[in-house]
Protein backbone atom coordinates (compact mmCIF):
# COMPACT_ATOMS: atom_id res chain seq x y z
CA UNK A 1 0.00 0.00 0.00
CA UNK A 2 1.74 2.86 -1.09
CA UNK A 3 5.27 1.79 0.49
CA UNK A 4 3.46 2.08 3.88
CA UNK A 5 4.10 -0.22 6.83
CA UNK A 6 1.48 -0.96 9.62
CA UNK A 7 3.07 2.06 11.85
CA UNK A 8 3.21 4.29 9.06
CA UNK A 9 -0.35 3.58 8.66
CA UNK A 10 -1.27 3.80 12.15
CA UNK A 11 -0.05 7.23 12.69
CA UNK A 12 -1.52 8.66 9.68
CA UNK A 13 -4.99 7.10 11.33
CA UNK A 14 -4.68 8.72 14.47
CA UNK A 15 -3.62 12.08 13.11
CA UNK A 16 -6.58 11.84 10.65
CA UNK A 17 -8.53 11.20 14.04
CA UNK A 18 -7.49 13.76 15.44
CA UNK A 19 -7.86 16.49 13.23
CA UNK A 20 -11.26 15.86 11.85
CA UNK A 21 -13.18 13.74 14.73
CA UNK A 22 -15.04 10.29 14.41
CA UNK A 23 -17.99 11.66 12.86
CA UNK A 24 -16.13 13.49 9.81
CA UNK A 25 -13.57 10.34 9.06
CA UNK A 26 -16.74 7.82 7.29
CA UNK A 27 -17.70 10.86 5.16
CA UNK A 28 -13.82 11.72 4.43
CA UNK A 29 -13.11 8.27 3.43
CA UNK A 30 -16.47 8.01 1.37
CA UNK A 31 -15.40 11.19 -0.48
CA UNK A 32 -11.63 10.06 -0.75
CA UNK A 33 -12.89 6.85 -2.47
CA UNK A 34 -15.70 8.59 -4.79
CA UNK A 35 -12.36 10.67 -5.92
CA UNK A 36 -10.25 7.82 -6.47
CA UNK A 37 -12.58 5.59 -8.60
CA UNK A 38 -13.48 8.72 -10.74
CA UNK A 39 -9.48 9.46 -11.15
CA UNK A 40 -9.66 5.41 -12.57
CA UNK A 41 -12.57 6.04 -14.44
CA UNK A 42 -10.92 9.27 -16.33
CA UNK A 43 -7.56 7.25 -16.70
CA UNK A 44 -9.49 4.17 -18.56
CA UNK A 45 -11.69 6.20 -20.25
CA UNK A 46 -8.92 8.09 -21.77
CA UNK A 47 -6.69 4.74 -22.50
CA UNK A 48 -9.18 2.90 -24.30
CA UNK A 49 -9.98 6.14 -26.55
CA UNK A 50 -6.04 6.02 -27.39
CA UNK A 51 -6.39 3.60 -30.14
CA UNK A 52 -9.46 5.38 -31.88
CA UNK A 53 -7.39 8.66 -31.88
CA UNK A 54 -4.56 6.92 -33.36
CA UNK A 55 -6.41 5.25 -35.99
CA UNK A 56 -7.91 8.20 -36.94
CA UNK A 57 -4.64 10.34 -36.81
CA UNK A 58 -3.39 7.24 -38.95
CA UNK A 59 -6.04 7.66 -41.66
CA UNK A 60 -5.98 11.60 -41.66
CA UNK A 61 -2.17 11.41 -42.29
CA UNK A 62 -2.42 8.74 -45.06
CA UNK A 63 -5.27 10.68 -47.34
CA UNK A 64 -2.18 13.90 -47.43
Amino acid sequence: MFGLGVPEVMIISVIGLLLFGPSKLPSLGRSLGEAIRGFKKGIEEVTSDQPKIEKAKNGVEGSK
